[in-house]
Order: C-alpha cells, then sequence, then structure tokens
C-alpha cells in the first residue's frame, strides 16, 4: 500500500473529516500517515461541505467539565432512518467539546434522553451540569423540561428570539456532523435509512478528532486518555464476518457491510443484506 492510498483509507475511516483536521491529528502524534499533502479533493466531500460561512460566536472556553452543556434538536430528516427514527439530539461539553447524540423518533423524547443523558455523564465524570444552553426551541421549554432542570440544580440560558446562530457551538457541531453522513453515506450503496447509523459513527469519530478551540482531543479530555485508532474501518464497507448462530459460529464467512460501532458491546455492527438485519460481530 502506498503513502497516498493509506491517506484515503485514513480520511474514510475518519468518517471525510477535513484535511486540516487530519494534519492536526498527524502532528499530535495521534496517528501515522504520509503524504496528506497529496490527498485527494473528492468532489463528493466537497460537495457536501460547501456550506454556509462558519458561525461567529463565544470563544471562551468552560472552565471545567458540565459546566456548561450545548444542546440542540435537528430535524425532522426527509428519510426516515431505520428503527423510526426521524430527529436527533446533541448534547455537547463546552470545555472538552466532547459530544453525545441520541436518535428520536419524536421531538418530545427530548427530555427523556436530556434524563439519560445526565445520568450518565455526571456519574461518568462525579460533576453536575451547571448551564443547559439551547435555542428557544418548545422542547426546552416545556414546563415539564424546566421543572427538571430546577429540580437537578441546572441553570438554563437561551439563545436570543430569532438568532439560533449565537449558540455556535452546537450549530457548527451538527453542520459538522450531517457533512459527515452525507459524505460517508455517498460512497457506499446503503439505503438513505442507514443515516442513523451513519450519524451514530460520525459523532463517535468528531469526539476523536482535533478541534481548533481545545489543545486535547475532546476525547482525551473527556476520558483523560489518548484515543485509539487502530480498530477503526471504513464505513459502509464490505466485510466477511463469521456470524453467530444461535449457539454455533456458522464455519463459512459470509459478505456484510459495516455499519458502526456498539455502545455498549465490543464489536462492530453489521448490515446483513440478504436478510435485511443489522448484527453485532
Amino acid at each position: 500500500m502506498d503513502n497516498q492510498e493509506n491517506a484515503q483509507i485514513w480520511h474514510a475511516r475518519l468518517g471525510h473529516i477535513s484535511q486540516d483536521r487530519m494534519k492536526r491529528l498527524v502532528n499530535s502524534k495521534g496517528l501515522e500517515i504520509d503524504d496528506l499533502d497529496h490527498l485527494p479533493a473528492y468532489k463528493s466531500c466537497l460537495k457536501w461541505k460547501m456550506t454556509k460561512k462558519p458561525f461567529v460566536g463565544q470563544s471562551t472556553l468552560a472552565s471545567g467539565l458540565l459546566n456548561l452543556i450545548h444542546s440542540d434538536v435537528c430535524g425532522p430528516l426527509n428519510t426516515q432512518a431505520r428503527g423510526g427514527f426521524s430527529y436527533f439530539i446533541t448534547f455537547t461539553d463546552d470545555h472538552s467539546r466532547y459530544g453525545y447524540i441520541y436518535l428520536m423518533r419524536y421531538k418530545s423524547e427530548a427530555f427523556g434522553r436530556l434524563n439519560e443523558f445526565r445520568l450518565k455523564v455526571e456519574n461518568q465524570t462525579d460533576r453536575k451540569i451547571k448551564i443547559l444552553w439551547s435555542d428557544r426551541g418548545g422542547e426546552y421549554l416545556s414546563g415539564e423540561f424546566l421543572d427538571y432542570l430546577k429540580e437537578n440544580g441546572i441553570l438554563s440560558q437561551w439563545t436570543l428570539p430569532g438568532t439560533p446562530q449565537l449558540n455556535s457551538v452546537f450549530k457548527r457541531r451538527n453542520r459538522t456532523l450531517l457533512d459527515m453522513v452525507r459524505s460517508m453515506m455517498s460512497f457506499t450503496e446503503l439505503p438513505l435509512s442507514f443515516w442513523g447509523y451513519a450519524l451514530e459513527t460520525a459523532a463517535k469519530l468528531l469526539n476523536m478528532a482535533p478541534c481548533k478551540t481545545v489543545a486535547q482531543m475532546p476525547y482525551q479530555i473527556w476520558h483523560s486518555k489518548p484515543a485509539s485508532y487502530k480498530y477503526l474501518r471504513v464505513w459502509g464497507s464490505p466485510a466477511y464476518v463469521k456470524r453467530q448462530v444461535g449457539d454455533k459460529l456458522d464455519s463459512r464467512s459470509s459478505l456484510f457491510r459495516f455499519v458502526g460501532y456498539p455502545k455498549k458491546t465490543a464489536g462492530y455492527y453489521f448490515y446483513d443484506p440478504s436478510e435485511q438485519k443489522v448484527f453485532v460481530s
């Protein structure tokens, strides 16, 4: 494998992040990749990344983990994802720029996802969420939502009416995630309904990529250790896998498609086109 081919493969494994992010990742010694200067500018990547000018917003980071969380709900997307999902909600820690994402069928699920997120991250970090910053979407202004924040000592802050761009953190993150998803899906023949799997993969990869506003990788700040990249695979790529059937392992390898990384177990998500099912192996 020559250097240019190696760079192209890592570009795909990392969800088609920008060349600038790739260079900063190499400079940080996170990866050893040669010939990045000759990484081709794929038309499909450029097509999806020619969007609006960057939002101009806050530049001062919160002083600690969970001191400030940015949140946003996006959707409904034109194509419903597998599982019936049409929306997603993001929670991004301002201090580390580490983010969580949850797929949703309805906007009304935002309250449940906030509770799930809070319990998880406060247990992980042994810290408390202090401020939740969002736009003025109805899901953030319901009595149930506001009462929950008050009961848990979380201060709610909103953007000014008509100026959602002022919360540049979550707007920029959502734009980047969707750019990655479009680029990832443009290199595969998987149906558009797989955008949910692509989105969760993109969110994972974005946490492992450099961010201009923080000195270390978001993953490293959040987990207090460097990320490992050796297990990453190209999303949507074909793979021969021996599938577990009942309590027996099939002796034959079949061709499936890699579609993601499970959150609660080791292994990978694969799609079986013949059965139209996703499984873990």
